[in-house]
């Protein structure tokens, strides 16, 4: 019964027991492979390695190479009830015969091989930007993405062509014949290709890299959006908010929408905050006390002016604003704020009022009215 064949796999008869072999050799490639990731890992923190970067990659290398054995031991497998079959014969099967493809098992497991040393291939390539690029004295964590990236893109699209190619697949035809079918595809993905042509703009030119803080004006949001960029793919970046929410917004909005890049300008932005005061109110007094406010904040620039104007004669009171220099990092809404706690504490302190708004009904008898009632 369990010798009997299920099916045809080439020349090969699958029974009951080739498949009973294959779930054995893949469960042991799955046990073998946690195992040796595990024992690797304990390895290296138990002689006080970290387990990142490099060593990580490394740990990848040794694991995935278990199920490329697996593969090997389970096309041998097969040889349970198939003796009079060799492995030539299983290679050099044809699973598609035609005039212009003709695909055997041999160029299958090829692609699959071509495909698993790609990926290895991008494991070493991290390797080596991960050595080249931490000896650096400035060494920037984005800089070394962008050429893995595009090492990875170039080192897939290279396995893509040859495994074509080696289908006997004429690509010169291919992309002839399918002229209209491309011209239509690329009409109803044109949102898709401009977010790729965008991705691969922010990649060459580094203006926006991952950890830098941005600030993007979407004319769909009332106040801009500040984030924090995670990560920059070919057709999609991710970026993380104030408030911790993670967003996947496309290429083509940090390309053509207004961004502005906090990382990459000056140390100390200025920052202003607006108070309005009692019309009366000794404007002397409020201007010290709102530099005091300034100062007494840690991450205000000593070094830089802090000013206090008179904006304007306002309808309820004297609009004053205050400006200063402060580290322009994620944190500076929360360093806003803390001033203003401190504007408010002086103010309470000093009796300086703050005016809100005051509104006067005044309500008029229509005499005519009532004599006529």
């Amino acid at each position: 019964m369990m010798s009997q064949t299920l099916f045809e796999l080439g020349p090969y008869n699958v029974c009951l027991w080739n498949i009973f072999a294959l779930a054995i050799i893949y469960l042991i490639a799955f046990i073998l492979r946690r195992v040796a990731h595990q024992s690797l890992k304990q390895y290296l923190i138990g002689v006080n390695i970290r387990v990142e970067g490099r060593r990580t990659t490394w740990l990848r290398l040794v694991s995935q190479s278990i199920y490329l054995i697996a593969a090997y031991i389970a096309i041998l497998s097969f040889k349970i009830n198939n003796n009079n079959v060799s492995f030539k014969e299983f290679l050099n099967f044809k699973l598609v015969e035609s005039k212009t493809i003709n695909i055997s098992f041999f160029q299958i497991i090829i692609v699959i091989v071509l495909f698993f040393a790609a990926r290895m291939s991008v494991n070493f390539v991290k390797l080596y930007f991960n050595r080249k690029f931490r000896q650096q004295k400035n060494y920037n964590p984005s800089t070394e993405y962008i050429y893995v990236q595009l090492s990875k893109y170039s080192i897939y699209i290279f396995s893509i062509l040859f495994s074509l190619n080696l289908f006997n697949i004429n690509l010169g035809l291919l992309l002839t014949g399918s002229a209209a079918l491309l011209a239509v595809i690329g009409f109803i993905f044109q949102e898709v290709f401009k977010d790729m042509f965008s991705g691969l703009v922010l990649l060459f030119e580094g203006t926006l890299k991952i950890g830098d803080i941005i600030e993007i004006r979407d004319s769909k949001f009332k106040e801009p959006v500040f984030a924090r960029i995670l990560k920059i793919n070919v057709r999609t970046t991710q970026i993380e908010t104030r408030d911790g929410n993670i967003f996947i917004i496309p290429n083509a909005k940090l390309t053509q929408e207004y961004v502005e890049n906090w990382s990459q300008g000056n140390e100390a932005t200025r920052t202003t905050i607006f108070v309005n005061v009692q019309y009366g109110t000794d404007t002397d007094l409020v201007s010290n006390l709102l530099k005091q406010a300034a100062l007494s904040h840690p991450k205000v620039k000593k070094s830089h002016p802090i000013q206090v104007r008179l904006r304007n004669f306002g309808e309820n009171g004297l609009e004053m604003e205050l400006l200063f220099w402060a580290e322009n990092t994620w944190d500076i809404s929360n360093y806003k704020s803390e001033v203003r706690m401190e504007i408010n504490r002086l103010f309470r302190e000093y009796k300086i009022v703050i005016p809100y708004p005051h509104r006067t009904i005044h309500l008029h008898s229509d005499n005519n009215a009532e004599n006529n009632l």
